[in-house]
Formats: C-alpha cells, structure tokens, sequence
C-alpha cells in the first residue's frame, strides 16, 4: 500500500486511481475523495452544492469530516480502515444561512447542538467508509429540513354550546343513577 492512501485502498484504488483522485498527495496523509470524480470507480455521487430546502444550499466545504476505526461487524477490515464516520456542521458561524435560517436551526437544534454551535452527526452502521458519509449527509439533510420547516399555528377552537349542554346533561344523569343507588336517609 505504499504510495497512496489508507482511503484509496479501502475503496480499491491503485496508485494511478490515486494520483487522478488526489494529485499531490503522499502516503498516509489524510484527504478526500473529490466527491464529483467518483463516478468512474462506481461509487454514489454526491451533488456540491447539497440541498437543504428550495432556498438553502450547502457547499461541502462547510461540512466537515473527521474518520475513525469503527466497532462491531467487519473482521479484520474493522482494525484496519476508518469506516466510522463522523460529520461536522458549524450551524453558528455557517455563511450560507441567512440570520433567520441560523436563529431558527440554533433554537430548534438546542439539544443536538455542542457548545460551540456545531452540528454533530456520527454513522458507523455500514462497513464502507463511503456509504456512511453518505448516510450522515442525507441525516444531514433530514435534520436540517425538519429544522427548517415551518410550524402551522394552532388555531384556538371554541367547544359548541351543544357539546357543553350534553356534557352537562350527562353529568346529571349519572349524579341521578348514583343517587337513587344509596340508601336513604331518614
């Protein structure tokens, strides 16, 4: 595996596919498959800019990826490859939200939010590195969408005078039926 990436020979690149994906890079450093150039190894494609709704689009350049060696299923290929992926989102200091967009995610995200206001999604369900960035963008996706969409008012109804009447009623009808079950006082 010398000359190229841990990631380039986890989705079975050899040096050449390696120096087309990764121009300038060495061994062992860290970089990512340019998302857009994938298609020729057979790998799903994901779009930059993402979109979130009509009028939010993320750039992958605001989305930040850290990989690490996942648990559970895999054999040998869990101690070796950094399949657990975990997916960064900066909602506090993001450019491409409006002021509205950001109050909104900060406010609804409260209890998904760290500190610092970052968005933290972490995947390690599938034993490709690939397939689990792509689970935590749709994940993404989905939360930033619920997030974002507006709630409908409650509009206040009023209980008709005819309900209040027959629950009324009732009441006195089984106050009567208890009433007639006790034993008289004399």
């Amino acid at each position: 595996m010398m000359g190229r990436n841990r990631q380039s020979a986890m989705l079975g690149m050899g040096d050449d596919d390696h120096a087309k994906l990764f121009p300038g890079s060495q061994a062992g450093t860290t970089c990512f498959v340019p998302l857009l150039q994938c298609r020729y190894i057979g790998l799903p494609v994901m779009q930059d800019p993402i979109k979130i709704t009509n009028h939010l689009h993320l750039p992958l350049s605001e989305i930040e990826f850290h990989f690490a060696r996942s648990g559970g299923k895999g054999g040998q290929n869990v101690n070796k490859v950094e399949t657990r992926v975990e997916l960064l989102f900066d909602v506090e200091h993001s450019a491409s939200l409006s002021d509205h967009q950001r109050k909104r995610l900060l406010s609804e995200l409260q209890s998904r939010l760290d500190s610092h206001g970052m968005l933290r999604i972490v995947v390690q369900g599938s034993r490709s590195q690939w397939r689990n960035r792509v689970v935590a963008v749709k994940r993404l996706v989905e939360i930033l969408e619920a997030a974002l969409k507006p709630k409908k008012k409650r509009v206040k109804t009023k209980v008709p005078e005819a309900g209040k009447q027959k629950r009324l009623d009732e009441k006195k009808r089984r106050g009567e039926i208890k009433r007639m079950r006790s034993v008289p006082n004399e």
